[in-house]
């Protein structure tokens, strides 16, 4: 299911990136007395009454203004209002309602959207400043008095964002479908390689980097399964990220993994890994979703009897970060090995939904530590009491021990691969969770 899109918007300099910081519990927005600090968009996950959204934090709209880089960033703003299904508007209490925020007012009332009017800046507690009052007259409704920096109101102003979020509604092709999305930098062959399991132009396939804007979801049903494939726009080094409608096809990619059960990475045969390879890849990853390495273009390179094994072994190094991924070398433009992914699909899938007995994972956990003997400090040695998985995709286990400072990376590293021969989970990060339970609390 998609995230509603929550856009915070407003004249530069009246708090934005400081309440955006605020509302997902990170420094993510630059923050600055300068106006035009924030020029891109910036987003990220933000939870309130169990409902998620994707929040995006604007730069300053400027109704009036020459300058190159506050009219592109009251172009950016633009674009998040559009897409957006909520949108918050920060004023500032010091400043009171000035000609700007009155534009700014007019546009937002053009867009139709739910709009929640805050009052930033309102940092003392007790009483509602009397000046809250003139912003009635920009005709948005009741506004919310806030203070960003001390976090004073914004649980009202939530709750009324969260009075206008969409209602859920499950989306019909995931009851029965495998959603993949194909993700990777811009070129690689995302789009050819959708048309190439369609078997038609469902996407623009263009040499241009950037061709695809939007996130254009395919359905596909054969002998194998029926598959929901997701062609996103390719992920950019941030720097290489200039055009104004890019930096929402950025977003929308990751969305689309959010979205997705299983990722297809998409590397150029021709080029080879990159770092930026690492941050896609890195993202899936974060997200827990199952993934396949699929190396594109494969029928330009130059072979012969080892170019497989010898490319094979490094990208096996090059994703050591990712070592249960699994590789295939693929033409979308002659179908080289296209028909393999869907075997590939249903395999990482169904191990990225696994879900292991109590006792055989603590069998398996028994084995483990008595081949090699848990880490010990200062005579203390570690002791793994049991453990548990709670829930899948990914397959997450919780382990109780007596000293969770004792649980070195290189152990839980080890345990994995115990697990990993064991029970198989190709295709899928697994996640440990520690636990501290003392001895007396053990049945």
């Amino acid at each position: 299911m998609s995230l509603p899109i929550v856009a915070v918007v407003g004249r530069p300099n009246v708090g934005k990136s400081t309440l955006f910081n605020r509302l997902i519990g990170k420094r993510l927005s630059i923050v600055e007395d300068t106006p035009g600090v924030t020029r891109d968009r910036i987003y990220s996950k933000c939870e309130w009454r169990a409902r998620e959204f994707m929040l995006v934090d604007t730069g300053g709209i400027e109704p009036r203004t020459d300058d190159i880089i506050l009219a592109q960033m009251r172009s950016q703003a633009q674009i998040a209002i559009d897409k957006a299904d909520v949108i918050i508007f920060i004023t500032d209490i010091r400043c009171g309602v000035t000609a700007d925020d009155y534009e700014v007012a007019t546009m937002l009332q053009k867009s139709g959207k739910p709009i929640v009017l805050c009052v930033n800046k309102c940092d003392k507690v007790g009483f509602v400043p009397p000046e809250l009052y003139e912003f009635y007259n920009l005709g948005l409704g009741d506004p919310i008095a806030v203070s960003a920096e001390h976090g004073h109101g914004t649980g009202d102003m939530l709750d009324e964002v969260y009075n206008h979020l969409p209602e859920l509604s499950e989306e019909e092709e995931d009851n029965d479908s495998i959603r993949v999305a194909v993700i990777g930098k811009p070129n690689v062959g995302k789009s050819s390689l959708i048309n190439r399991i369609a078997g038609e132009e469902r996407v623009i396939v263009s040499d241009i980097a950037g061709t695809t804007r939007d996130a254009t979801d395919t359905v596909v049903e054969n002998e194998n399964g029926r598959y929901v494939f997701v062609d996103t726009a390719g992920i950019r080094k941030k720097s290489k990220v200039t055009e104004r409608i890019e930096h929402y096809s950025v977003l929308r990619a990751y969305m689309a993994v959010d979205r997705a059960n299983v990722c297809i990475i998409m590397i150029d045969a021709l080029v080879g890994f990159t770092e930026q390879d690492s941050k896609v890849a890195g993202y899936a990853h974060e997200q827990g979703k199952a993934c396949i390495v699929a190396v594109n273009k494969w029928d330009a390179v130059e072979k012969n009897d080892n170019t497989m094994n010898e490319y094979k072994e490094k990208l096996s190094k090059d994703f050591s970060f990712m070592s249960y991924v699994p590789f295939v070398f693929i033409s979308a433009k002659t179908g080289q090995r296209v028909d393999k992914l869907f075997g590939m699909i249903n395999d990482v899938y169904n191990q990225n939904c696994m879900r292991i007995s109590t006792g055989m994972l603590n069998d398996v956990l028994a084995y483990a530590t008595e081949r090699v003997q848990p880490p010990s400090d200062k005579g203390r040695r570690l002791k793994i009491y049991y453990a548990t998985q709670p829930s899948a995709k990914p397959p997450t286990f919780v382990l109780f021990v007596n000293r969770a400072d004792l649980f070195h990376f290189s152990y839980q590293r080890y345990l994995e691969n115990q697990i990993r021969q064991t029970f198989g989970l190709n295709g899928t990060p697994i996640r440990f969770k520690i636990r501290e339970r003392d001895k007396k609390d053990v049945k």
